[in-house]
């Protein structure tokens, strides 16, 4: 039996875009455009459309509230915004082609994971989606020679990852590079997600790749089943936080892909309580059709506790990636994260813990042929961290 999410607590400005991105809905609408209507701070709509990244798709469906109903300025707010996303978009589709151009001749294989390529494959139009920076993602041995062909194309590496032992193969999942004149932020992936954890081998996710219809020059993206399974475990990361992730489930769970294989994926990967999570919030939130080989996942108890468990970051404006996070928000988000993990991984994380951090080599440097003492070390250094941090605080 499917369980109704509560909403009660989220405010009318959100329930309005819910009501706009659902599925068939205009007439609906139309019909009860004075009562969605009530109550609404527009300036704060404006807010909400920009922080969830759905003003262009919201761009069409505004139009259906009516002239006299809608304030111009934010009909007027919505055109600036999807016609700088359009040119946004086509600026990064350029940039794209060129790298993949740049990593085909020196026979790098690469994957693109969202930007233009998915806007064009879920909404058939680049300009229905946003997009902030170019992800992909290389096999771990080209990731050198990769990096190094960025920089002499004039990108700067914009983070850079601490790590003792190697773990950064696993605790890290991309590392980011900038072009200061271009503006163009770039991901460079050698896992789509932060481990441990098992996801599919980059020679898995090369064999059943797709060639985007987008460029005139081969760009390759991951397999339907691929995607689902990627968007669903990212969106599920992020807490669903921006409605474009659930927008983007939706759009997925209108084609045509195998299913039955994706069931498969869940199973294999451990993810079959968060994608009951994905379909549950895209069905209740966005009408979403839930196809019969996902329809046992409306009913999976735990799916419907961590879709509840979703709806406090629609409840607040919550961004998840500008530090400092707030307290409650991160600690919120710390326990959201454990508890959508299956017992298998949660035990690996668990277990990660035993292996040593970058803050170990801090407070105790040893040589790197001696970084093997960090192992037995660990308990030590990891009990003298948590004695000085109220003396720091």
């Amino acid at each position: 039996m499917t369980r109704m999410l509560n909403l009660k607590d989220l405010s009318p400005e959100v329930l309005l875009i819910f009501e706009l991105l659902k599925e068939q809905n205009e007439q609906s609408i139309q019909i009860n455009t004075k009562r969605l209507c009530e109550n609404i701070n527009w300036h704060h709509f404006l807010e909400l459309t920009l922080h969830h990244r759905v003003f262009p798709v919201l761009y069409s469906k505004i139009k259906l509230l009516g002239e006299n109903t809608v304030p111009l300025f934010v009909a007027e707010s919505l055109r600036q915004y999807y016609k700088n996303n359009t040119f946004r978009m086509l600026q990064l589709s350029a940039e794209m082609e060129q790298v993949s151009i740049l990593f085909s001749a020196q026979q790098i294989k690469a994957l693109f994971l969202k930007g233009p390529v998915l806007a064009q494959d879920l909404y058939g139009d680049i300009s229905l989606r946003t997009s902030s920076d170019i992800d992909f993602i290389v096999p771990i041995q080209s990731l050198e020679e990769a990096e190094e062909l960025l920089v002499r194309r004039g990108y700067q590496k914009d983070d850079y990852i601490e790590t003792v032992l190697e773990d950064w193969r696993w605790r890290h999942h991309h590392v980011t590079y900038f072009h200061p004149e271009k503006k163009i932020k770039l991901e460079i992936h050698w896992r789509m997600h932060p481990g441990p954890g098992r996801e599919p081998t980059f020679q898995e996710l090369w064999k059943r790749k797709r060639q985007s219809s987008l460029t005139g020059s081969p760009v390759y993206l991951l397999g339907k089943e691929d995607l689902f399974l990627y968007l669903i475990s990212h969106g599920a990361r992020h807490g669903w936080s921006r409605l474009r992730w659930l927008v983007d489930i939706q759009q997925m769970m209108k084609q045509e892909i195998n299913w039955k294989m994706v069931c498969e994926l869940f199973k294999i990967y451990h993810n079959i309580n968060v994608a009951g999570q994905a379909v549950i919030l895209a069905a209740q939130l966005l009408h979403s059709s839930v196809h019969e080989e996902l329809k046992p996942l409306l009913s999976v108890k735990r799916s419907q506790q961590l879709a509840q468990e979703a709806i406090f970051y629609l409840e607040r404006m919550v961004n998840l990636h500008t530090d400092p996070v707030p307290l409650e928000i991160s600690k919120y988000h710390a326990r959201h994260l454990f508890s959508l993990m299956s017992a298998q991984q949660k035990c690996f994380y668990i277990l990660s813990f035993l292996h040593p951090y970058p803050e170990d080599a801090r407070i105790l440097p040893l040589p790197k042929r001696l970084h093997i003492l960090y192992y037995p070390l660990r308990p030590f250094l990891w009990a003298w961290r948590k004695r000085k941090k109220p003396a720091l605080s």
